[in-house]
């Protein structure tokens, strides 16, 4: 094997495990916030008020 493709494949591994390896989703918090309504529905305050 050449020295060219065994560096291209020691690079690729390097590459590939740099970008699978370091995540670790498990950890990861998420925050659910209701949003505010956008207006206040209007109370019934009697016939003619």
């Amino acid at each position: 094997m050449s020295n060219i493709l065994k560096g291209a494949v020691a690079l690729s591994l390097v590459a590939f495990v740099s970008a699978c390896g370091g995540s670790n989703a498990s950890d990861d918090e998420y925050v659910v916030v209701d949003p505010a309504p956008i207006s206040v529905e209007p109370t019934y305050t009697g016939k003619y008020k």
